[in-house]
């Protein structure tokens, strides 16, 4: 389930809609992704454009790609080039030799890099820096710093 820190997030910023695109749930839907996962419900909720900005870094909105671009090739290019599992669908552009992984399996994210992170995934000793997709977005957009003074 999707927090409401991230729902009242993009209340805060008129990107959020209550009703789903029948479009957006078909491309989500295309990428095998539980339609009840938190990862779901960001994108057919949220939208504020083709992407969302946050910490100088842009992520995809997912299922707009799907519909609108080559996202099939930013999927193959990460599998072949990076040799990632089938599992792992790319959150961004891997810009600056990096970027982000959305495991859709475990809903786990991954932050991955050209060199010894890479190389450490490949050895199975890089795990995914998020055990969810809710944790990573909450970071991503800086929502997570009342998450510490509140425990």
């Amino acid at each position: 389930m999707l927090s409401s820190k991230v729902e009242q997030y993009f209340k805060e910023q008129n990107g959020w809609y209550e009703e789903a695109s029948s479009d957006y749930v078909g491309a989500l839907e295309q990428l095998n992704i539980p339609l009840d996962s938190d990862f779901a419900q960001f994108y057919l909720h949220a939208e504020t454009g083709p992407t969302f900005y946050s910490r100088h870094r842009e992520l995809y909105h997912i299922a707009w790609f799907v519909l609108y671009s080559n996202y099939d090739l930013s999927v193959h290019s990460a599998r072949t080039t990076l040799e990632l599992p089938e599992e792992y669908l790319p959150l961004d552009a891997f810009v600056g030799e990096g970027g982000y992984f959305y495991n859709r399996q475990t809903g786990q994210v991954l932050e991955l890099s050209l060199g010894q992170p890479l190389q450490d995934f490949w050895a199975g000793q890089l795990q995914p820096q998020w055990s969810d997709f809710n944790s990573f977005l909450e970071w991503f957009f800086e929502l997570d710093h009342s998450a510490h003074s509140s425990s």
